[in-house]
């Protein structure tokens, strides 16, 4: 869900809790820190001189926290704008009375620090969170209003560095420039953190974003190239069922293996690569094949040998035994690997294959024998035919 401006947290002064003006304790609850630690460093910058300075610009600047009840507020908006403008009178002239009690009128350097922090927190109220998703949203720096405040607050940053720059051989102490410098940093991470919140989060949603559309367009092909071919087959054979049942097999075996089996595994493990030989025996012959394997395991020689007996079965039941379909069962066991392979064909007499017919005897047992295997078949004139290869591993598998 997209978060909106009206429900980002803007920075107010708290009204509950605050301890001279809840300029403390309203940054406190903005950026989620405990309230002491903002308000030890106004105090520690208040030793420094620019402590007052900058918790007069924040509260200048700030807003109250809104009260829990807005129509009575709207009622009492111009006396509250009539006690602000006091209060303002007020604040200028302490901070004159103390400029005029400790000497700082005649440093300029505090005058420079002043315009610095005035810009930043210029540049920090234009650029408040419910102002940074209307940047994004509806650029409001292009307007006047938007240029001129975002404009000034940067002037008065740049005459802040400048007169330090210009006057730093006036400073005799280090905490001067100690000072300047911390002001220096705090204002450049109130100016610049919202616009990097901001380019962060953009980045990121637009990754997002071309992730999806990637995986979209990936799905779209993949169902263009395989899905819809297959309906458009599919209408056109509709006076074959069995051509049917044959093409919307094909098709859910290819689904099932694009939505759950990593491309890595097909030559690898036994059960993609025994539902990969089943695939395309039916393919070949049309015959539909059920595969059901228990069990997963590596491929060594001895059952890649076993893979090719397996489908040199298939094959013959497919084109020989008539029936309507086969049956594989395959069961992967930490000693050896079972594979069934089952029809309900004419079946035939063994005993009466001639010598010269390399399917039972050479591709089957032969191979089978040759890697350590056993072939077992069972089979008679009219019921059906058994395949049954057994195989050892190579490595015993906990």
């Amino acid at each position: 869900m997209t978060e909106t401006a009206a429900d980002t947290p803007r920075y107010h002064r708290v009204r509950d809790g605050r301890v001279i003006a809840g300029v403390g304790g309203g940054l406190a609850e903005h950026l989620g820190i405990p309230a002491i630690v903002p308000r030890l460093a106004f105090v520690a910058l208040g030793f420094a001189g620019i402590g007052i300075v900058i918790y007069a610009v924040f509260w200048y600047f700030a807003p109250p926290a809104p009260t829990a009840t807005p129509d009575s507020g709207e009622r009492e908006q111009p006396r509250r704008d009539l006690r602000r403008s006091f209060g303002y009178i007020a604040l200028a002239g302490v901070v004159v009375l103390l400029f005029l009690v400790f000497g700082w009128m005649l440093d300029p350097v505090i005058w420079f620090l002043m315009f610095g922090a005035l810009g930043a927190a210029t540049l920090w109220r234009q650029a408040n969170p419910t102002l940074r998703d209307e940047l994004v949203a509806t650029r409001p720096l292009y307007s006047t209003k938007g240029w001129l405040r975002t404009g000034f607050g940067v002037l008065l940053i740049l005459i802040g560095v400048i007169g330090f720059l210009t006057f730093q051989d006036q400073l005799a102490e280090a905490r001067a420039g100690l000072t300047f410098a911390l002001t220096l940093i705090v204002g450049i991470a109130l100016t610049a953190a919202p616009w990097i919140v901001v380019l962060v989060r953009e980045r990121g949603r637009e990754r997002r974003e071309r992730i999806r559309n990637q995986e979209r367009a990936e799905l779209a092909a993949h169902i263009h190239d395989s899905v819809l071919h297959t309906l458009t087959l599919i209408q056109r054979r509709c006076d074959d069922p069995r051509e049917v049942q044959r093409l919307a097999r094909v098709q859910e075996r290819a689904l099932r293996s694009w939505l759950y089996q990593r491309p890595a595994d097909a030559d690898t493990t036994v059960k993609p690569a025994l539902e990969r030989v089943a695939a395309e025996v039916e393919e070949s012959h049309g015959v539909p094949i059920e595969v059901v394997c228990v069990g997963d395991g590596p491929i060594d020689d001895g059952i890649r040998a076993q893979l090719r007996a397996s489908r040199e079965a298939m094959v013959n039941a497919s084109k020989y035994s008539g029936a309507e379909n086969i049956s594989v069962f395959g069961e992967v066991e930490p000693e050896e690997v079972l594979v069934f392979v089952r029809d309900r064909g004419e079946g035939f007499d063994i005993d009466a294959v001639p010598d010269d017919r390399m399917g039972v005897r050479g591709s089957i047992r032969g191979r089978m024998e040759r890697h350590g295997g056993e072939a077992r078949i069972r089979t008679a004139p009219g019921e059906g035919t058994e395949v049954q290869l057994r195989m050892p591993r190579a490595t015993r598998q906990e």
